[in-house]
């Protein structure tokens, strides 16, 4: 082999050789740079999961939050408004309107049974309710001190006998509950009348207590009554008597 010819050989085999080290080197960063990204692009895809899940715990957090401020205790339910009492307008120093009406426990109740004594009638919208409750307790609570002023006690509503019984047994009141579903009494006594609530105009019963004297005379008369001491203002009077 020539000179040339050894030369133009290994001028060749050397360019091959360099050929495959530039391949070989941009393989090399190439594959880097590939490894580069890809480990760029995984970091950024765990941040976003990552900011994905602080804000769904955050939400989680918020809603229950607001669930436990929803279930706060409600506000008790408001009374009705009385807009207009009945027709019958009961004055103090007038006779007191006769009745004869059915009971809880049986037989019934008469003005006539309480000759002679005083006597408290108290009105009230209906049984087993917070306000009426609360009112039919306190008179039973102060029953033997109104026997001592010689005055009895009689709860009346429109509820029916069933009901007035029911009502006396769940609270162990002992005062007779009176029933009176058609109004007559109610309505004689000036304790029935129009009402309003959430925008309603209805009619019902108003909250009344009526003190008879020993005579059958009405001695005192509370209307839109408040339930929280009324008994012992009551209590009062018919010592007063």
């Amino acid at each position: 082999m020539s000179k040339k010819t050894r030369k133009k050989s290994s001028n060749t085999t050397g360019k091959l050789v360099a050929t495959k080290v530039a391949r070989a080197a941009s393989a090399s960063t190439g594959k880097s740079a590939t490894k580069t990204r890809t480990a760029v692009a995984k970091k950024a895809a765990a941040k976003k999961t990552t900011k994905k899940t602080t804000k769904a715990t955050a939400a989680g957090v918020r809603s229950k939050a607001s669930h436990k401020a929803a279930s706060k205790p409600l506000k008790r339910e408001p009374t009705a408004t009385v807009t207009n009492s009945s027709a019958v307008t009961l004055a103090e120093g007038a006779t007191a309107p006769g009745f004869n009406l059915p009971r809880d426990g049986g037989g019934s109740v008469s003005l006539k049974d309480f000759a002679g004594k005083k006597l408290v009638l108290f009105f009230y919208p209906r049984a087993d309710t917070p306000g009426c409750t609360r009112e039919a307790i306190d008179f039973t609570r102060l029953k033997s001190e109104f026997v001592a002023a010689g005055t009895e006690v009689v709860g009346i509503s429109a509820d029916t006998v069933k009901a007035q019984e029911s009502f006396r047994n769940k609270h162990q009141l002992s005062v007779p509950l009176v029933s009176d579903p058609a109004h007559q009494m109610l309505e004689a006594y000036g304790a029935w009348g129009e009402k309003s609530m959430y925008g309603r105009t209805f009619m019902g019963i108003i909250r009344t207590t009526v003190l008879v004297d020993s005579s059958g005379r009405i001695a005192r008369i509370w209307r839109h009554v408040k339930v929280d001491g009324h008994a012992e203002a009551v209590l009062e009077a018919a010592r007063a008597l």
